[in-house]
Formats: C-alpha cells, structure tokens, sequence
C-alpha cells in the first residue's frame, strides 16, 4: 500500500499533514553560513557531525561553505553518505564486529573513511580487513577527556596504542578523537570553560608523550555545538565536530550563550502536528508523541506560545497544559521544538523544507535507521 506523502513541493504549510519534520530554510541556511564565519582567522578546521542530520544534502552544503568532510557515528551512515556523494569522513566511534569492519575496509576503497580505536585487539582486527580490501585504514586513538564512555585514558595508555597503529601494515596512526560530550549541555558558561579546559590538559598530555615517543600526531579532533569555540582557543584542537549547530533544539536553548562566543544560533528544526483533542480549555492532546519527538533530554517545547507546554508524551499522544489565554480547537496545527534534534531526525523519512511559508524542497533522510 502506498501512503500519501505529508506534503509535496509548492503546498502551503497549513495544508501539510502531520506529524512530519519541518526545516525552516532561511533560519538552517543562516545556522549553516555562522558557524564558518565563527571561525574565520582561526587556522582549524570544521568536520560537522553528520548524525545530527543523517542527510547527504545537508552534509554537501556544509563540505560547500568549506568544511573538511563529516563525521559519524556508524559505518553505515558512512556508506549511505558515501553513496549520496560525500567522499570525506571520519567515523567517531568505534566499529567492532567482523561484517561491520569488513564493510569499513571496503569503503576505503572509494572513499576516505577514518575510525576511532579504543582497544589493541579491535586494531588488530582493523588490519586484517584492511589488508584483504587492500587498502591502508586511517585510525584515531579515542582518549576519554572526561566523558567517561569510550577512550582508552589519556597519556601512557593511548601513547601504547598508537605505537600498536604504527606496527600495523595496514593501518596508518591519524590522530586523536578528544570529544567531551556531556560539556556541550554544561548551562553555565565558566563551568561549561573550564570543563574544556581540563580536556585539553589530557590532550596535551598525550599529545606530549606522543612526540617523546616519535609519534607524530596529525591532529585531534572533537568538540560540539556548545563548547566549540573553546576548542577552538585552545592551540591543541585541529578539527570541530559540531553538528547540532544547524537545527538547535529546547535542550541547547537552556545552555547560558552569552560570554561564551559562540554565537546564538536559531531554531530550524520543527515537528509540525495537528491538535486531535480539546477536552478541557485548559489541555488539548496534539498527535505528535514518542514516535514523532525524542523526549531523552526533555519534552519538546511549544514554539510560539509561551503560555503552553507539553507536559506529557505516550506513543501516538502528546499532551499539552495552556496556563494563560491561548485555546485551541481540534484540527489547528502549531510547532514544537524538539527536546534533542538527532534522535528526533532519525524518526523521519524525509525533512519538509519550507520557504515563505510553501515547501521548497524534501530532503530525504537517507541514513536514518543506520544502525550498524
């Protein structure tokens, strides 16, 4: 059976069905273009983090306003990415698994694919698939810098692995992964700083014993939407991983932005949904729950009326509270911002891009479900 699609290029908004995933053109484009020009005079490099997105349209407009390549977090998204035209990217996470190292090998074939490493018997395994693909596997040591997730501890230990890289054929030592994740949601500016700054003393450590062991360290990789620029200060970091900077979502918005310089950037992303229910003038119920919007870092927010929240999500239901005078009658759609932007994408089939209030275009959401 065939669905009809939730809106076609030319609609208006108000006539494009629900749930669905709206990207606001003007505000993504205006996100897309701040964070380059953040960076101008500064001699590092922006690598966005593609599954924020896991769109090839939005990764080659990024590599087009001059970043380096993208990020992700799996092999397939790679091979998705790859076939959707992108030719540059690093994996930053581990790939463990023979078919999923196999299919890594493989894509180096076409592409240039680096990956993280974290253990002597994963970069073991590396080798091998890079010797019978035939090609030679660029691998980053993952250092943890505070994130307590993946990263072998900074200094002697990462130091043994990348000697490990260097004793492989196959394999060629590229640098280090150094990303402190929960630093990007820090609200508070000076303590979001100095989280970053405690980073970077691990990886100055290990860059450190890198170079007394005669191990050249081509570059250290890291950093996300809410703490780049201080990577950027740093003199230690080379590339920025930021992703989430295009759409922003209500969990970045809590973050304290001024005195940091980053700049502020816009909502782009929305769910658009459609009001179902209005038992009470106090409550309606919209058709968009968790199956429409994560709700991991808090429930979506309700964009253009401050007087009401979403205080309750079920699987096809969300539920909102109104505390001032805004009603609404069955049928009325709004917007909701959603609580975090990647693993709501990852929900949707395509992004519905509008323009002056008609859709411009459907950007296909290829890599969503890229699990592997």
């Amino acid at each position: 059976m065939t669905l009809c699609p939730a809106a076609e290029i030319g609609m208006l908004l108000a006539d494009v069905d629900t749930p669905c995933l709206i990207l606001e053109l003007d505000a993504f484009e205006r996100n897309l273009r701040r964070l380059p020009e953040s960076l101008q005079g500064k001699s590092i490099r922006l690598r966005p983090h593609a599954k924020s997105h896991k769109c090839p349209e939005i990764a080659l407009r990024q590599i087009a306003l001059g970043a380096a390549g993208v990020c992700v977090q799996k092999v397939s998204e790679a091979a998705v990415l790859i076939a959707g035209g992108v030719k540059d990217i690093l994996i930053a996470n581990e790939v463990v698994g023979a078919p999923k190292v196999k299919l890594l090998a493989e894509l180096n074939r076409t592409a240039h694919v680096a990956v993280c490493a974290d253990n002597a018997e994963n970069i073991s395994a590396l080798d091998t698939a890079a010797r019978a693909a035939g090609v030679t596997l660029d691998v980053l040591v993952e250092i943890d810098v505070g994130a307590g997730r993946c990263g072998v501890q900074p200094g002697a230990p990462a130091v043994m692995l990348a000697k490990k890289i260097t004793a492989c054929a196959n394999l060629r030592f590229a640098g280090l992964q150094a990303y402190q994740g929960p630093a990007q949601h820090i609200r508070k500016v000076d303590d979001r700083r100095n989280a970053i700054a405690r980073a970077v003393e691990h990886v100055r450590l290990t860059t450190r014993l890198l170079a007394e062991a005669g191990i050249a360290c081509e570059y250290v990789t890291g950093a996300g939407t809410g703490s780049y620029m201080f990577e950027a200060a740093s003199s230690v970091y080379h590339e920025l991983q930021a992703g989430s900077y295009i759409f922003m979502d209500a969990d970045y918005a809590k973050n304290e932005w001024t005195e940091s310089g980053i700049p502020q950037f816009e909502h782009s992303l929305f769910v658009w949904t459609t009001v179902m229910s209005a038992p009470a003038a106090d409550r309606v119920v919209v058709d968009a729950g968790l199956k429409a919007s994560s709700i991991d870092s808090g429930m979506p927010r309700v964009a253009d009326y401050p007087d009401v929240n979403y205080v309750k999500a079920s699987d096809e239901h969300g539920v909102l509270q109104i505390t001032g005078a805004t009603r609404f009658k069955v049928g009325d759609k709004l917007k909701l911002i959603p609580g975090h932007c990647d693993p709501t994408a990852n929900l949707y089939d395509n992004y519905v891009c509008m323009r002056n209030g008609r859709v411009e275009a459907l950007w296909p959401i290829a890599a969503r479900g890229a699990l592997l």
